[in-house]
């Protein structure tokens, strides 16, 4: 209780709007993977799979509900950063791990086995943690403030490596293992995201600025960091939709949450500097809460073909076959496709 106390009193309106906003951007965005999903498969049920190429569900409505929906949370997302810190709003993304969970359960008839509940329970406590010993939002004046940070060389040389690690996986592997490796598909989302939020945040900030009467639109930084986003994002999304086409979402989703988030908060200590004013007592407690979370969505994605009871093995080849007869192709192994 005194832990909470010290929150509250502590914690500015900047971080309990940011954290609201998260909220609310990770119950959309939990949505929009089943939404889209649907709109995938039946969009390769009548012409060419995303997975392999295909971009027959660009005109599915089912598929638009979902990006729509994927579009406001992302919205929420972005105003969240403007707001609070990376460190604080990322986690919070394990939120939609769970609804993804629990409807892919309901809707999609992906089953959630007794420790994938334990999964998400985890989730919510690392998250809690997390939130509890978030750092504060640190001051920005100006834009060129960002810039200014963005171009050091500690940023700068996580950026090129980020550049390098993307384009060796979308020349080199996605050819070969994209189809059977998900960490290939999801790799590219989740590095090219961090680079992503950190522009969003610039960008939320100079928004931010400009709406309180500074305006911020006369700087070549604000533009130059609104390309960075819209180039990473159109990256993010085709790879991610062909993750969704080819793997399960129950596995697509909490594997993409983890790296994605890894990577946001790896890059938001180089470039912010969120933990300059923290204690060591404090970083420490905020790994811990990451670590609970990265140890739900293993319990998620290692339980997420198990089934409650003794007939396991009769149960898990049913559902291979329902899969099969559903959908014209087989997601029985969640990281290696089957081939039919």
């Amino acid at each position: 209780m005194a832990v909470v106390q010290k929150w509250r009193e502590g914690m500015s309106s900047d971080n309990v709007k940011g954290l609201v906003l998260a909220l609310s951007s990770s119950l959309f965005i939990g949505a929009s993977f089943i939404v889209k999903k649907k709109g995938l498969k039946k969009a390769g049920a009548s012409g060419i799979r995303a997975g392999v190429g295909g971009y027959s569900y660009l005109l599915e409505p089912l598929w638009w509900a979902g990006m729509i929906t994927m579009v406001v949370g992302e919205i929420a997302n972005f105003a969240a950063y403007a707001f609070a810190p990376a460190i604080l709003v990322t986690p919070l993304g394990a939120l939609s791990i769970i609804i993804s969970a629990v409807l892919a359960h309901i809707i999609l008839r992906e089953r959630l086995h007794t420790f994938g509940i334990l999964g998400c329970i985890l989730c919510v406590v690392g998250s809690t943690t997390i939130v509890l010993h978030a750092p504060q939002e640190r001051q920005i004046e100006s834009v060129t403030e960002v810039w200014d940070l963005a171009t050091e060389s500690g940023f700068l040389f996580y950026t090129a490596l980020v550049l390098t690690a993307v384009f060796i996986l979308i020349y080199q592997f996605v050819p070969q293992y994209g189809q059977t490796h998900i960490m290939v598909y999801i790799g590219v989302c989740s590095l090219v995201g961090s680079i992503s939020v950190m522009s969003v945040k610039a960008l939320g900030i100079a928004l931010k600025l400009t709406f309180s009467g500074t305006n911020q639109l006369v700087y070549p930084q604000t533009w130059a960091f609104t390309l960075v986003v819209i180039t990473c994002v159109l990256t993010q999304m085709n790879y991610l939709n062909k993750a969704l086409d080819t793997f399960n979402t129950a596995v697509v989703s909490p594997i993409y949450y983890v790296m994605f988030t890894s990577l946001t908060i790896l890059a938001s200590v180089i470039m912010f500097k969120d933990w300059d004013g923290q204690s060591p007592t404090q970083i420490l407690t905020e790994m811990c809460g990451f670590v609970t979370i990265l140890s739900g969505t293993f319990l998620l994605h290692k339980t997420k073909d198990m089934a409650d009871g003794p007939g396991l093995s009769t149960s898990l080849s049913m559902r291979s076959l329902k899969h099969e007869e559903d959908d014209g192709f087989s997601e029985g192994i969640p990281l290696k496709r089957q081939d039919t």
